[in-house]
């Protein structure tokens, strides 16, 4: 299961240009019908794109505009995401959501003897964790927190188990 994230801001994006298009369509079509003086006038914008020629530059820069526009919304859409649910072995309906899977190996790290808080990145392939001590010799903390990391990730059996890069930061200096 690689359940993939919701297009949900291309697609927002796009929403809101069309209802201000449609809003402002709509205001201007009531000020016609009720006889006021229009925001935007039809007469003004039908003579000025009359006057421009396919030679200006202003044509061409709109154009390239909205291709580079159009082509990212393409872009976004096809291009996926990182999935929002991890494959697990087993059957094909089993994973774990990131945040669940992140969570757990967060406190997998942070269970370790000296460790005070670790922050965790699940990336594609591998998983990164920065995890701060107050000792003033970190000597071997980094293989005890990733043997504690791998040993959770053994229970949990990921699809493709990541490779796992720890990095010990200590508060206090050994002055």
């Amino acid at each position: 299961m690689k359940r993939r994230p919701r297009r949900s801001v291309p697609a927002v994006l796009v929403a809101l240009v069309v209802l201000a298009g449609c809003v402002l369509a709509a205001a201007v079509a009531v000020q016609t019908i009720i006889g006021e003086k229009p925001w935007i006038s039809y007469d003004t914008i039908a003579s000025a794109l009359h006057d421009t020629r396919w030679s200006d530059p202003l044509p061409a820069i709109a154009g390239g505009g909205v291709a580079l526009l159009g082509l990212l919304l393409l872009l976004s859409a096809i291009v996926p995401g990182r999935p929002t649910v991890l494959p697990l072995e087993g059957g094909p309906d089993s994973g774990a959501s990131r945040r669940s899977y992140r969570s757990t190996l967060r406190t997998a790290a942070s269970t370790v003897d000296g460790v005070s808080a670790a922050k965790l990145k699940v990336k594609r392939r591998r998983i990164v964790s920065v995890v701060t001590t107050g000792r003033t010799n970190t000597a071997g903390l980094a293989d005890a927190v990733r043997s504690a990391i791998e040993h959770r990730l053994a229970q949990i059996g990921p699809a493709t188990v990541p490779a796992v890069r720890v990095r010990v930061k200590a508060t206090r200096s050994a002055s």
